[in-house]
């Protein structure tokens, strides 16, 4: 896979150089090209914004900067034979960024970034490449950053890790929250390892018991119990055909119960005086 990041902090991606993503890069498994958006000014400033059109605060990034920088882009890597590209856009108002997404991401071999400052990118610059090739515009989260880039590493990590061969174990990331499946989604519940005790705290007994039945219902369980507890949304949006008898039962005792719609909703607490 190509990454190209185009900003004007590339110093912003130096962790692009370390961990996991450090490594894909090393072993040639990523190619990552980072670019100052600067290089395609014309100024003695190297002006990147201005003003908006009909008033209003902050700046907005001029058009010409971004879209003489893509082309270049674009050309070196079709002359370094990459095919395929997509654009990313890092921006609070795109569409999350979920695992199936980053899976999805995953399957493209180009990725073109394009973090934003101040108030964004004009938006004329999206809609020209847009006829070109797909574009992402994508939400790491309900809150705003002061620029994309740190979005763009949280996007290339969930990405990298994806792609045959990052991961020292392929099925590493089977078993992670959110991974797209046909079972309900939900939370990774707790891990344990050596020693067995530390500071007086134990491990839970059926993890050294060896019944590797026991042990994936129990994990099951602890999965369940996480959900419905920090992300009940998921448990709502899931039809209750994808739980099990015992995920059922659990789910009762937790004060969940299934609807005439298929799906689960859970009761409300009553209020202590």
């Amino acid at each position: 896979m190509r990454l190209d990041v185009v900003t004007i902090f590339p110093e912003y991606l130096e962790p692009l150089n370390v961990s996991l993503v450090g490594k894909a890069r090393a072993r040639g498994q990523l190619g990552v090209h980072v670019h100052d958006l600067r290089d395609w000014t014309h100024d003695r400033h190297n002006t990147v914004d201005d003003t908006p059109y009909g008033g209003g605060p902050g700046m907005v990034m001029k058009t010409d900067p971004w879209g003489e920088a893509l082309d270049e882009v674009l050309a070196d890597g079709y002359e370094a034979g990459a095919r395929g590209p997509v654009v990313v856009v890092p921006t609070p108002s795109g569409r999350p960024f979920t695992q199936e997404l980053a899976v999805e991401l995953s399957e493209r071999p180009w990725l073109i970034f394009t973090p934003a400052r101040y108030e964004g990118i004009d938006r004329r610059v999206m809609d020209e490449y847009a006829t070109r090739m797909p574009v992402y515009e994508v939400s790491i989260g309900d809150y705003v950053l002061a620029g994309g880039e740190a979005a763009v590493l949280v996007v290339t990590e969930a990405v990298a890790r994806l792609l045959p061969g990052v991961l020292g174990n392929a099925e590493s990331h089977r078993d992670d929250s959110f991974a797209p499946g046909e079972m309900a989604n939900l939370l990774e519940g707790p891990v344990y390892t050596k020693p067995p005790q530390w500071r007086g705290r134990g491990i839970p007994e059926v993890l050294l018991s060896g019944h590797h039945g026991k042990i994936a219902r129990w994990r099951r369980d602890e999965a369940l119990r996480r959900t419905a507890a920090n992300r009940p949304d998921l448990i709502e949006r899931c039809e209750a055909s994808a739980y099990d008898r015992k995920d059922r039962e659990l789910l009762a005792a937790l004060g969940w119960e299934p609807t005439a719609d298929g799906r689960f909703w859970r009761r409300p607490r009553a209020v202590e005086e």
